[in-house]
């Protein structure tokens, strides 16, 4: 009775939890089985290899330690040079030698880089940054080598001569249009008996040439003419050097500079001198006002241009006016057009009867 009721005395005390020796030797081996952080992960670099130990060299090699030692690797494991005869390749097939020699090689395009040895050695030092390490191996792997700035200079050049090659089709389109135009074909046939191109002697005997012959002369002469007499503007211009991409950039600092001088002594003259504005200022403001480029401003004719000075176009007000006098006379004309008329009677007719069949 006396130890039952010591029992029930002891009831109201705390227990003394004792943990038993096998908890404790259990708890200490599933330690030692966690993984611990080794700088040796495959796919990365030499796999599980250390490339220092795969060309048998140390840390401190130099370059010229690392590429001697690569040579004689290579000399040994080398798909063309693997012998089975040799002493040292005991035991080894062509299939091992293969394997054997790309992970020389990679240990030694690995280390005779500087940078790329650079991250090696980091990742030995510091095991425990896989993702860094992981990073810094395929940014390295899958960035091009090709410089970007060689990469965007061959893209401009290209563009360049793209540019040229199209601009001098467009121009040779429009001087074989113009051959054909009477107006100039007129003043380029004028131009050249001015300058005796095609009054020249008849032959006689072998140097008789024929009609066909003398025909095709007087074209190229009229033809040359036109080239270069008649001045075409626009989008058909004469192409200029100067106009692309790539002469363009390395002018920008140039046009650049020479757009801040033009606005400053723009602002100087007409906003604080309070000057009078010149024809060619009038016809930039005007030229502003209508949105249209410096090339099709100049495709306009000279007495279309003179007109805008006529009517003070410059002047806000009175471009408004005009703008809106052209947009009346372009639906006086549309009004008129009998192709309009025939697209208005169409849809008047036939097609709201298309629309009610489909509905229906």
């Amino acid at each position: 009775m006396s130890s039952r009721t010591d029992l029930r005395g002891g009831s109201d005390r705390c227990p003394q939890i004792v943990k038993p020796w096998w908890f404790v030797a259990l708890l200490v081996l599933s330690v030692s089985y966690l993984p611990r952080a080794t700088a040796l992960v495959e796919g990365l670099y030499c796999g599980t290899e250390v490339c220092y130990d795969v060309l048998g060299v140390t840390r401190e090699a130099t370059k010229g330690e690392i590429a001697r030692a690569y040579r004689q690797l290579a000399r040994r494991y080398h798909p063309d040079r693997f012998r089975l005869e040799e002493p040292s390749l005991e035991g080894e097939t062509k299939e091992s030698a293969q394997k054997r020699f790309l992970v020389i090689a990679t240990a030694y395009e690995t280390l005779k880089d500087e940078d790329s040895r650079r991250d090696y050695d980091y990742m030995l030092d510091h095991p425990e940054e896989y993702y860094q390490h992981y990073y810094a191996y395929y940014r390295r792997r899958l960035t091009p080598k090709v410089d970007v700035r060689v990469v965007i200079l061959v893209t401009i050049c290209a563009i360049s001569v793209f540019q040229y090659y199209s601009w001098h089709s467009s121009y040779n389109e429009a001087i074989n249009y113009l051959v054909t135009v009477p107006k100039y074909r007129i003043q380029a046939t004028e131009i050249a008996r001015q300058q005796g191109l095609l009054n020249r002697p008849k032959e006689k005997g072998k140097n008789r040439r024929s009609k066909e012959e003398i025909r095709e002369q007087e074209e190229e002469v009229i033809r040359d003419i036109i080239k270069h007499k008649i001045d075409i503007k626009g989008g058909y211009q004469k192409p200029n050097l100067s106009d692309i991409l790539l002469c363009q950039i390395v002018l920008f600092p140039y046009y650049l500079t020479n757009y801040v001088a033009w606005y400053v002594s723009w602002f100087y003259r007409f906003t604080i001198c309070r000057e009078e504005y010149g024809d060619e200022e009038k016809l930039y403001i005007i030229r502003r006002y209508m949105k249209m480029s410096q090339s099709q401003f100049d495709s306009l004719d000279e007495p279309l241009r003179h007109s805008f000075l006529e009517k003070q176009l410059w002047i806000k007000e009175n471009y408004e006016v005009y703008r809106k006098e052209q947009e009346e006379e372009m639906k006086a004309k549309m009004a008129t057009d009998s192709r309009m008329k025939r697209y208005r009677r169409w849809m008047r007719n036939e097609g709201p009867g298309r629309l009610t069949f489909a509905d229906d």
